[in-house]
């Protein structure tokens, strides 16, 4: 009987979210290619290294945001993606998988059209959203694309770039494993109280903006329901900024930080009001109905209104194309609007019913074939290595 050779995957990830999903597809790798001695090479973060990656140098120099951090590190970043380019050249992988973090992981790709090792990234830029013209510089670079939407791949398949969706990752977050009587129990909340969900966002500029806003349609429908009680997940740089916002609050409320915490508040809540974002997947797969509002900056929304080419932002929306989640956006996101639509959904069990089928259908969508999606994306590289 033939030993089976050893199989070597090169993967790229510059941010935690892409640590964790690159983390799920090697797991998923080692047990699709089982019979295989797989050894893993590449950029990551802690996530990867406990699956077997021994990083060519710490994610943390990848994770910079905004023109003003950016600018003092490009010496560095152009130096890193030499260094990520070069050693993939120099271990000819069975496969490149880069994942996510597009303006390092593209810079590293194009270095390398001229070795023939199977190239794939995991995660579709939202070209359906804005930027259309990405879809065909992507094609040109890539053999294969691993998309987290349904939707996503004939965009990219028209280009010529083969494309798989191959489940989204929330659906492995825990979101819907929430213990409701457990978190009502631990912070004494009686079963006739309504538990509102405030999100106001994980970044320091969304919490200024939102939470001022957030907390006067609290103060307000307060008034019409008087047993109602807050609750807050918040992060590690956000959690004072958040605590001192609230501090001198009559309201009753809670700061949770833990992500079981966090899933375990969704369960026990009647309802959340949340900045735009992934939350509005979590709270569709805990099956939390939700309202989703947003504030920018003035100049930002007028890009955003020239750029942005989908009717609506939260991503159950869009897939239903129809409005399943209230959204109040831009100047749209006013305490006077807001009263009303969080009274109406704390006290119409029938419209938080309707909301609560619209979830199941769009998250149905986002399962792929059913099995957890780090699987599902190691079986299509799988393929690929054997073909």
């Amino acid at each position: 009987m033939t030993e089976k050779r050893a199989l070597t995957i090169f993967l790229v990830a510059g941010e935690p979210s892409g640590d964790l999903l690159a983390s799920r597809l090697m797991k998923g790798l080692k047990e699709v290619l089982g019979d295989h001695d797989v050894q893993f090479h590449g950029v990551g973060g802690p996530l990867m290294a406990e699956q077997g990656l021994e990083s060519l140098f710490s994610m943390d120099e990848l994770t910079v945001m905004g023109i003003a951090e950016v600018l003092p590190q490009i010496r560095n970043l152009l130096k890193r993606i030499r260094q990520t380019a070069d050693h993939a050249r120099s271990i000819n992988p069975d496969v490149l998988i880069t994942v996510d973090a597009p303006d390092f992981s593209f810079r590293v790709v194009k270095k390398l059209q001229d070795v023939n090792f199977p190239k794939v990234h995991y995660v579709a830029p939202s070209v359906w959203a804005w930027r259309p013209g990405r879809a065909k510089k992507i094609a040109a670079i890539y053999d294969h694309l691993l998309t987290l939407l349904p939707f996503e791949p004939p965009y990219f398949e028209k280009e010529g770039l083969k494309s798989s969706f191959v489940g989204h990752s929330i659906v492995e977050s825990g979101a819907d494993q929430g213990n409701a009587a457990g978190f009502r129990s631990r912070q004494n909340i009686k079963a006739n109280e309504k538990l509102l969900m405030l999100l106001p966002g994980s970044r320091r500029g969304e919490v200024s903006r939102h939470l001022p806003i957030f907390k006067q349609t609290v103060d307000q429908v307060a008034t019409d329901i008087p047993d109602l009680k807050v609750v807050i997940p918040v992060i590690g740089k956000t959690r004072e900024m958040v605590a001192e916002g609230l501090k001198d609050w009559a309201i009753p409320h809670i700061l949770v930080e833990a992500s079981n915490e966090k899933y375990d508040a969704m369960a026990a809540s009647d309802l959340a009001l949340a900045a735009s974002g992934t939350v509005g997947l979590e709270l569709a797969l805990a099956d939390l109905p939700s309202i989703i509002a947003y504030q920018m900056h003035p100049i930002t929304a007028y890009l955003a209104r020239k750029l942005v080419k989908v009717k609506y932002a939260n991503l159950i929306n869009i897939m239903e194309d129809q409005e399943i989640v209230p959204e109040y956006l831009l100047e749209e996101c006013t305490v006077e609007n807001l009263i009303p639509a969080v009274t109406e959904l704390l006290e119409n069990s029938e419209k938080a019913e309707k909301q609560r089928n619209g979830y199941a259908k769009a998250m149905a969508k986002l399962r792929g074939d059913g099995s957890a999606p780090g699987l599902q994306a190691a079986k299509v590289v799988a393929e690929l290595i054997k073909s």
